[in-house]
């Protein structure tokens, strides 16, 4: 695994999260990540906060699908919108 993997992993293991700003200032300082790298880091980041306890209501859906519609794609709040919407949506 390359060394961005290995400083992102002990970033989410530390954090329990990781923003897209995180991941991108990793990326630029150590290099890229391959495609597995990133799918795992997007599942990791997935299961840990679905398994902090915290369920997301009605509420909070409907205003991360707003979000996901008025946010740049990319950005940090587009991204924890999406988060959100795919937490609710598998039960979480």
């Amino acid at each position: 695994m390359s060394a961005t993997f290995d400083k992102l992993k002990a970033m989410l293991a530390e954090k329990g999260t990781l923003s897209n700003e995180e991941i991108n200032a990793a990326v630029e300082e150590h290099g890229a990540l391959s495609d597995e790298e990133m799918t795992w880091l997007e599942s990791e980041k997935l299961k840990v906060e679905k398994e902090s306890g915290d369920q997301i209501t009605m509420d909070q859906y409907l205003e991360a699908l707003n979000t996901l519609d008025s946010a740049e794609a990319g950005s940090d709040e587009h991204t924890k919108a999406e988060t959100i919407v795919q937490r609710y949506e598998s039960g979480g």
